[in-house]
């Protein structure tokens, strides 16, 4: 093995490496984007033939990819896409970037993964490193992958070929890390597995590279990650609630909070979690920690705290409209802001929807604004956004679910009959202030 480590690592450092990246999403595309920027000859592999047709294009669709970028790439022939998985045999390394969501039972569905794999195993061959990245359960890559890999293209792991994780960490929007600049943490199933991956990032990427032991303590590390912040974002949401209760200013509280140099890391309230880690990691451990007879008591209960913020904005919107002597029911109800945080279009798993189907279960007329997303899809049902300014007179009220920082605060509260602000976006507004409400 140790020749072939040899051979691959020098094709990695002098760039003669082909590499391949599976799934051209959120964190595929940006990754691929790094490998040939930084001289690889790049393939990216998806089985939706429109991204694909987008790439070889240089069309971009996702924000930290940079247009100009891109479009340079391809048209240098370092960057192409293609649904033929079967050029995998080209490519001397391939990592595996796809979603890794719930069923409806909360469970893990790894069939992006398990198909991705065994797509990747049929052209699989002698010295090639695979490295997954999609969040999972801590004992995939070896447990799941691994197995399918060897059985497939009847090669060994650790003798034929490398196999590590290495989670991403992808923030989207986040304008001072991205994907090039971000510590990487690597784990791969021997110590020239983790070698040789390693050596691939520390020649695409600018932050460090973190190796650990295996590929269960890169799994478990990013879960870690996204469990921590499910955890205190749910401290601050059950503290909104309680100073809801108590008359109490819980934006105040925490600005309060933050000016102690130490022992205090400030997390914020607001309708819900959303995005593509937070609202999903947790309940893979949760799943994998029953295989051992263990319930995370604490990661049940913030998820369930999470989950109810939705029900607390809906009981909210409720009281502030009772106060004006006006019911839910037959009220207008405008929604500014789709995306699950602010200055993006990513909607995944957005609370801005849950909280528009609880107004619309209880009687309200919705009408909804984002100026990132004009069209979004949920649960069967199409969201339009409209020009908040020529509905805005008629509602009844006017609820903030995402702070986006295009939008003129002042004269939305100006021109709202109220405003119900689950972002504490108003917090600069000067005048009008006795119309706004906060969660």
């Amino acid at each position: 093995m140790s020749v072939l480590r040899d051979e691959l690592l020098e094709k990695i450092k002098n760039k003669t490496a082909k590499v391949g990246v599976v799934g051209l999403g959120y964190v595929g595309l940006p990754l691929a984007v790094e490998k040939a920027k930084a001289g690889y000859q790049t393939i990216g592999f998806d089985v939706q033939a429109k991204k694909v047709e987008m790439v070889n294009r240089g069309e971009n669709y996702i924000g930290d990819v940079v247009d100009e970028e891109l479009k340079d790439l391809v048209e240098k022939g370092i960057l192409k896409a293609t649904t033929d998985f079967s050029f995998i045999k080209d490519v001397d390394t391939v990592c595996i970037c796809v979603p890794t969501p719930l069923d409806l039972y909360k469970q893990p569905d790894l069939s992006y993964v398990v198909n991705s794999t065994t797509d990747v195993a049929k052209y699989l061959h002698r010295g090639m490193l695979v490295v997954l990245e999609s969040t999972t359960y801590p004992g995939t890559t070896e447990e799941v992958l691994k197995p399918i890999l060897e059985r497939e293209s009847g090669l060994k792991c650790g003798e034929d070929f490398f196999l590590a994780f290495s989670p991403e960490r992808v923030d989207p929007g986040n304008k001072e890390y991205n994907t090039k600049n971000t510590p990487k943490v690597v784990g791969g199933c021997t110590e020239e597995c983790t070698e040789v991956a390693a050596a691939l990032y520390e020649n695409v990427l600018e932050g460090s590279i973190h190796r650990v032991s295996s590929p269960a303590v890169a799994e478990m590390e990013k879960i870690l990650e996204n469990t921590f912040r499910n955890i205190n974002i749910a401290l601050a949401n059950e503290m909104a609630i309680l100073c809801n209760r108590m008359g109490i200013d819980v934006w105040e509280v925490i600005e309060a909070a933050k000016t102690k140099p130490y022992g205090f890391m400030a997390f914020y309230p607001g309708p819900g979690i959303g995005g593509h880690c937070i609202p999903l990691d947790p309940f893979y451990l949760e799943w994998k920690a029953k295989e051992y007879d263990y319930h995370t008591r604490l990661i049940e209960t913030s998820g369930e705290i999470n989950d109810s913020m939705p029900n607390f904005v809906l009981e909210n919107v409720m009281k502030v409209l009772n106060k004006e002597k006006k019911a839910l029911n037959g009220s207008k109800v405008l929604v500014m802001g789709l995306a699950y945080k602010n200055d993006i279009d990513d909607y995944r798993e957005s609370p801005s929807f849950k909280v528009i189907e609880l107004l619309e279960k209880n009687g309200a007329e919705v009408i909804v604004n984002d100026p990132y997303c004009e069209v979004a899809k949920h649960n069967g049902k199409t969201y339009h956004s409209v020009d908040w300014r020529e509905v805005i007179d008629a509602a009844d009220i006017v609820v903030i679910t995402t702070a986006h920082s295009a939008y003129p605060y002042e004269e939305i509260v100006e021109r709202a009959k109220l405003v119900y602000d689950t972002r504490n976006a108003t917090k600069d507004v000067v005048n009008n202030r006795e119309k706004i409400y906060k969660l």
